[in-house]
C-alpha cells in the first residue's frame, strides 16, 4: 500500500496529480476487464458505481442494492440511488433481504464475478458470499481505517474536530472493517466543512480509488496492508438525539457538533419565546464569533448580528446564518429575529 500523507495542506495537490496518472493508466489499459458485483444502496454508493462505470478494466455484470423500502408522505416504494443507477445503464439488478437463503448465494454465484465492490450495501454479508468472487471481495469504507470503523466514520470524523479523513479500500472479512487495506487516500477537512460536503468528496474519492484497485487487481501489482488493530476506533450509529445542543459547552466543540449532524439527523435545541412557547430550533452550521461570551446564560438568543443570528455559549458566541422551527421553513437570522425575537432592526 502507498504511504499516506496526513498533511492536509499537500492533500489536494497531491490527490490531483494522482488522479491524473490514474486516469491516464485507465486511458490506455488494454487488459481484460474484470467481471464485478457491485454491491451498494445509499447517494455514497451510487456515486462510486457511476465513477466505476466509466472504468474500462471492469465488466458490472450485475448489481445487488436494498429491497424498495416505504418512504415520504406518501409512503410509496422508491427505489435506492444505486437502483436508479443500475437501472440506466441496463444493469441486472437484485435485492434479496439477506443471504440466508442459499438460492439467494447460489443466484450470486452464477454471476461468477472476480471481485465484488461493496460501499454502504446496508446488510452484513455472510462468508459465504465473501468466498464467492475468484480474486477479492473489495469495501469502499469513507475513513483512514483502521480509523472509524462502523457505520458513521464522516461524522465522527468531523464530531472529533479531525482535520483529516479519506478513503480506505480493503478486502473484506468476517470482523467489522477489520480487513487489509489495499488503497489509501486522504481528504481535507475544511473548518466549515459540514457532513454532506465531506460526505460528497468522498463519494467521489471513493469511485476513484476503487477504480485504483481494480487496476492492480488487473495487473497483480498489489500489496494487502494488514490494520494495526491497537490504533482503531468505532464510529457508531448516529442517533438523532446526538443533534440536541447543550450550550454550556465551548462553541468550537458545538461547532463540530453541528457541522458532523448536517444534513440528518441535523443539530437542535429548545427556545422559550417571550410569551413562554418552547420553540424547537434546528441550526445550520455557522462560525465562531471572535468576541467573548456575553455574561448571559449559554443558550440565550442575542439577535441579529451582522446578518447571522448569535447565541451565547459557555466561552463565546455561535453564529448560525439561519434556524428552522419545527414544522417551518428555515429562515435567515434576520427573518427569524424580526418574526420570533420582535427585533427587526
Amino acid at each position: 500500500m502507498d504511504e499516506l500523507v496526513l498533511n492536509p495542506d499537500a492533500i489536494d495537490a497531491k490527490n490531483d496529480a494522482e488522479n491524473e496518472a490514474k486516469a491516464r493508466a485507465m486511458r490506455t489499459m488494454e487488459l481484460k476487464p474484470l467481471r464485478t458485483v457491485f454491491m451498494g444502496t445509499p447517494d455514497f454508493a451510487a456515486e462510486n458505481l457511476r465513477i466505476l462505470l466509466e472504468f474500462p478494466g471492469a465488466e458490472i455484470v450485475g448489481v445487488y442494492t436494498q429491497p424498495d423500502r416505504p418512504c415520504g408522505r406518501g409512503r410509496q416504494c422508491k427505489p435506492s440511488p444505486v437502483k436508479q443507477v443500475a437501472m440506466e445503464h441496463d444493469i441486472p439488478v437484485f435485492q434479496p433481504e439477506n443471504f440466508k437463503d442459499q438460492a439467494d448465494v447460489d443466484a450470486l454465484a452464477e454471476l461468477k464475478p472476480d471481485v465484488l465492490v461493496v460501499a454502504a450495501y446496508g446488510l452484513i454479508l455472510p462468508q459465504s458470499v465473501l468466498d464467492i468472487p475468484t480474486i477479492h471481495p473489495l469495501n469502499v469504507h469513507a475513513s483512514l481505517l483502521p480509523q472509524y470503523r462502523g457505520a458513521a466514520p464522516i461524522q465522527r470524523a468531523i464530531e472529533n474536530g479531525d482535520v483529516v479523513t479519506g478513503i480506505s479500500i480493503m478486502k473484506m472479512e468476517a470482523g467489522l472493517d477489520t480487513g487489509p487495506v489495499m488503497v489509501q487516500r486522504a481528504q481535507r477537512i475544511g473548518h466549515n466543512d459540514h457532513a454532506g460536503t465531506i460526505h460528497d468528496e468522498l463519494a467521489k474519492l471513493g469511485g476513484i480509488c476503487i477504480c485504483e484497485a481494480l487496476a492492480r487487481l488487473q495487473t497483480g501489482a498489489y500489496m494487502l496492508k494488514p490494520q494495526d488493530d491497537a490504533n482503531s476506533t468505532y464510529a457508531k450509529k448516529l442517533e438523532k438525539k446526538e443533534g440536541e445542543i447543550d450550550w454550556n459547552r465551548p462553541a468550537k466543540a458545538i461547532h463540530n457538533q453541528i457541522r458532523a449532524m448536517y444534513p440528518w439527523p441535523g443539530a437542535f435545541f429548545d427556545w422559550t419565546n417571550q410569551d413562554g412557547k418552547v420553540i424547537r430550533l434546528h441550526v445550520s452550521p455557522g462560525e465562531v464569533s471572535e468576541e467573548a461570551a456575553p455574561k448571559v446564560e449559554p443558550g440565550t438568543l442575542l439577535g441579529d448580528m451582522d446578518g447571522k443570528l448569535g447565541i451565547a455559549t459557555a466561552d463565546s458566541i455561535y453564529l448560525t446564518p439561519e434556524v428552522k422551527p419545527q414544522g417551518k421553513k428555515a429562515m435567515d437570522a434576520t427573518a427569524f429575529a424580526c418574526g420570533y425575537m420582535k427585533s427587526c432592526k
